[in-house]
């Protein structure tokens, strides 16, 4: 949308993904004037929150501030969605699948009945009565969160930014520059020539931040390349549907796969943090390489699944801090 030039906000957020679209919310709520700036517009393909699916869960070892986080979080979506009327979270549960040697499922299991989160412990006999469709091999027991699931990524993303509007929020698809001045911003400047003047900046542009602030960020934050494959199961076939299996996550192995859900099909990646990688001209096709992988995990994993055809491949990026926890600050100047 066009904006006047001459209009002042509080807030200006730049970045529609998933923490820009919610901070420009909560704030809109709040009462603050804001406008939401994205290059490519919210849920787009090179977003880090595009493409259609993710895993919603509970489980972050150790961390009890994470596991707090995605408990509230979970709570504000579904309240976003019964107010759009619009039900894009998938109540599918999300299975660990735990090794014998996993401090990881451990302290997730230890942290989770801490904070009286719902989940359960499998035996492998459990297991594969409950799930015959997932492969086992390596794997010493299972960690289920029944409440966890899978949000429908990109139309959720939209869906908040579509609630920041109809609250008076203003949006705008225009890439901002990187300011002329990081001791003092009077105001930012577009690619198209715009000038958008406000009290407060926040930056939430996910791999696009280093690209903002190259002296402060370049070695904080790093894009990485990630594959993902999206594999049919044979027509007429549900096992592979919500009410037949959770989504899942083997942490050791570094894999997860979510199930086929809005007639996505059977989704696969290897969650290792890949190559280093440019959101806006990097590369979007698939490897060879990468399929192989993914096949190996498929055969090992889902084995009913491992000769099935590829529907569909997508590259997204991670942006990964140097710590790998979340940076949210002031900038220093």
């Amino acid at each position: 949308m066009n904006t006047d030039s001459k209009k002042t906000y509080d807030v200006a957020v730049v970045g529609a993904g998933v923490f820009g679209a919610w901070t420009a919310c909560q704030l809109r709520r709040g009462g603050s004037r804001v406008i939401l700036i994205d290059a490519y517009g919210s849920g787009n393909s090179r977003s880090s929150s595009g493409d259609e699916s993710r895993i919603i869960r509970m489980g972050y070892g150790a961390d009890e501030i994470y596991t707090r986080s995605a408990a509230r979080s979970l709570q504000l979506w579904k309240s976003l969605f019964a107010e759009a009327k619009e039900e894009l979270f998938q109540p599918t549960g999300v299975l660990w699948l735990a090794h014998a040697n996993d401090p990881y499922s451990v302290s997730s299991r230890e942290t989770l009945t801490r904070l009286n989160i719902p989940h359960e412990a499998l035996t492998v006999d459990e297991l594969r009565r409950l799930y015959p469709q997932i492969g086992l091999d390596d794997i010493s027991w299972g960690m289920l969160e029944p409440e966890s699931g899978v949000l429908m990524a990109r139309r959720a993303v939209q869906a908040v930014v579509s609630a920041a509007i109809r609250k008076g929020g203003d949006v705008l698809i225009d890439a901002v520059k990187p300011p002329d001045s990081q001791e003092q911003i009077d105001s930012l400047t577009t690619q198209q020539g715009r000038r958008i003047s406000a009290q407060v900046y926040a930056f939430a542009c996910g791999p696009w931040l280093p690209k903002m602030f190259p002296d402060l960020l370049s070695d904080r934050i790093r894009p990485t390349r990630q594959e993902v494959f999206y594999f049919g199961a044979p027509p007429g076939d549900s096992q592979f549907k919500p009410q037949a299996m959770p989504a899942w996550i083997d942490f050791n192995d570094e894999a997860y796969g979510i199930l086929d859900i809005d007639g996505r099909n059977v989704k696969v990646a290897i969650d290792r943090h890949g190559e280093h990688f440019d959101p806006d001209t990097g590369n979007r096709i698939a490897t060879n390489e990468g399929l192989a992988e993914a096949r190996r995990c498929l055969a090992r994993r889902l084995p009913l699944l491992k000769d099935a055809p590829v529907i569909e491949s997508r590259v997204c990026q991670y942006e990964n801090t140097c710590n790998g926890d979340f940076l949210i600050d002031r900038h220093p100047d």
